[in-house]
């Protein structure tokens, strides 16, 4: 957790000390509230009360001021205190967003999405918590107790009373029991509170995402069981850590209440022989409840920081992370819109077979290729090597003459536009949606890439290219949200698109409309297409067969149906023998 601290500016350090000295006059304050009981105390028994009347009001005033000042400095101190852990936390979330977004697939599965959704959200907010909590509380229960403890022992002293602090004593090893009663049993169930959490969010997240295959197959009760398992391993730990602390405010009552009483019941006694002792009563039951507050404080402290200990390192595994992907030192690029795989092999991480093996071919500028085979074959995971989602495990991948590896990752995915299988589109308008590709594209542009990717239904909307999009674009269709994915990609201008079989869900006419504006307005432009139908590839410059990661068959639409025998069945699956002619 502390190892936040080192995103503090230094402006901020000057806030933290000032906080500490603020959270000290309260203290100060505090302490003196007591004493000035005490002085009251003694003048009202003086028999020469009247004479001492301008000494009350002075004292009394005094103890005015000291009220004042305990309230004015905790509001100075929460303020602070909020301030520098709400800008600090902010910080780190940014930089927590920025982490992952730079996490390959690798790094992301190893944490899972709802894990780090979970840690973004949840563990920076508990975080913020105890960071605010310690800088009110970190130095004022210790503080307090200490300066409490020293003047029960001078009043003590004073009054020769010493029965009374063995009275303090005792209670200060009673709560201190429950403090290690808190400690030995709720603090290790936090850190199983946060993975419960998490689990609890990947049930939710997956029952959202898959709702309609839930319905469709009537699985409603296999889910609804699913959660409630670790909904219920959520609740069985909460519960725990309730009922230990739902013990916590009555006990802590009964120890203040019972050193009260043994501190009038002392007093009594003593005062039959020494009435001046009666003098302290008040003094004395403040000092102590100031002590014991400040232990109930310690335990909540307690309590609080291995809660954001756990926290804290969760956050820090994300920024901690190594990154599997790197930026090169600069790619010198000798030329424009090639891809060359010189026997390239890959193999997910943990996983013992590869999933492409020697995989070789070469594309010049302006080329189509394409990538066929059944599923599981290798296309998506090929492609995705292209613009390094993932790096190749053997061989090396060459993108206009310079390999992958040398390039940074943001000039890389400049000249590549890239077309996911599943079109996605965020929240905000159809304009902003487009844009994404490049936020400086005029509107001639924008119009341009609507035309070729087909997507001119937005002029149908009422508000046109203002339209909303919802988040996961659920108000478009899915061949709506394809052909936005492809605007958004074209309008890059890129050396190289890649359409990882993004014409899926685009009827066959739209599909070659858009293959054959694609063709007229990026003819220089290299296209590099995954598809499962025979009649989006079949016109392609290159065709690469795949089975089972291994390149079967490699050349044109005709040649293979005559050399490729899985090629030929692929075609013969989908069109007749007189369509194929």
């Amino acid at each position: 957790m502390f190892k936040i601290f080192k995103y503090l500016k230094w402006k901020e350090w000057l806030l933290v000390l000032l906080t500490l000295i603020v959270v000290a006059g309260q203290v100060w304050c505090n302490i003196s509230l007591p004493l000035c009981t005490l002085k009251i105390s003694q003048y009202f028994r003086m028999e020469d009360f009247s004479q001492h009347w301008q000494e009350l009001v002075l004292t009394s005033m005094e103890m005015l001021g000291y009220a004042v000042g305990v309230i004015l400095c905790a509001i100075v101190a929460n303020f602070l205190a909020s301030l520098i852990s709400t800008n600090l936390l902010a910080r780190v979330r940014s930089k927590v967003f920025a982490k992952v977004n730079s996490f390959s697939s690798k790094e992301i599965n190893g944490f899972s999405i709802p894990s780090l959704i979970t840690r973004t959200t949840n563990d920076i907010t508990q975080l913020q918590q105890v960071l605010t909590t310690l800088l009110t509380l970190g130095l004022n229960a210790p503080l307090t107790a200490i300066l409490a403890i020293i003047n029960i022992v001078d009043i003590s002293r004073g009054y020769n009373v010493g029965t009374l602090t063995w009275v303090n004593v005792i209670s200060i090893i009673a709560v201190s029991l429950i403090v290690f009663v808190i400690i030995v049993t709720v603090v290790p169930k936090f850190k199983k509170i946060q993975r419960a959490t998490d689990g609890l969010n990947l049930v939710t997240r997956e029952n959202l995402t898959g709702i309609k295959v839930i319905r469709a197959t009537g699985a409603e009760k296999t889910q609804e069981e699913k959660f409630e398992k670790v909904n219920k391993h959520f609740a069985k730990l909460d519960i725990f850590v309730s009922r230990i602390m739902a013990i916590i405010d009555p006990s802590l009552s009964l120890i203040m209440q019972g050193t009260s009483l043994a501190i009038v019941w002392i007093i009594g006694l003593l005062a039959q022989t020494d009435p001046a002792v009666l003098e302290i009563v008040s003094t004395f039951s403040q000092y102590s409840l100031f002590i014991i507050m400040s232990f109930t404080t310690l335990s909540i402290l307690f309590m609080f920081i291995p809660r954001g200990i756990v926290s804290g390192r969760r956050i820090n595994q994300i920024l901690d992370t190594p990154l599997s992907l790197h930026d090169g030192e600069g790619a010198v690029m000798t030329e424009k819109g090639t891809i060359e795989f010189r026997d390239v092999s890959f193999k997910y991480p943990d996983a013992d077979e590869k999933v492409l093996e020697n995989v070789s071919f070469s594309v010049k500028q302006g080329q189509t290729i394409a990538f066929i085979g059944s599923t599981g074959s290798g296309k998506s995971t090929l492609i995705n090597l292209i613009p390094r989602f993932y790096d190749c495990t053997e061989g090396e991948i060459l993108i206009n003459g310079a390999n992958v590896k040398d390039y940074t990752l943001e000039k890389l995915h400049e000249i590549i536009g890239y077309v996911p299988q599943k079109g996605v589109l965020f929240s905000g308008t159809v304009e902003e949606n487009i844009k994404y590709g490049n936020e400086n594209a005029t509107d001639e542009e924008i119009k341009e890439a609507i035309d070729i990717s087909q997507s001119n239904f937005v002029y149908n909307f009422e508000d046109g290219l203002n339209h909303r999009i919802s988040q996961g674009g659920k108000n478009v269709s899915g061949g709506q949200k394809q052909r936005l994915s492809i605007a958004r990609a074209i309008i890059r201008k890129p050396d190289i698109l890649i359409f990882d079989d993004s014409f899926s869900a685009l009827d066959y006419k739209t599909d070659k409309i858009v293959r054959r504006n694609l063709n007229k307005a990026f003819k220089d432009t290299t296209k590099v297409i995954v598809a499962q139908r025979i009649g989006t590839i079949s016109n392609a410059d290159i065709i690469v067969v795949l089975n089972e990661g291994k390149v079967v068959g490699i050349g044109k639409h005709r040649d293979l149906l005559k050399n490729c025998e899985i090629y030929k069945e692929i075609a013969l699956s989908q069109l007749s023998k007189e369509e194929l002619k």
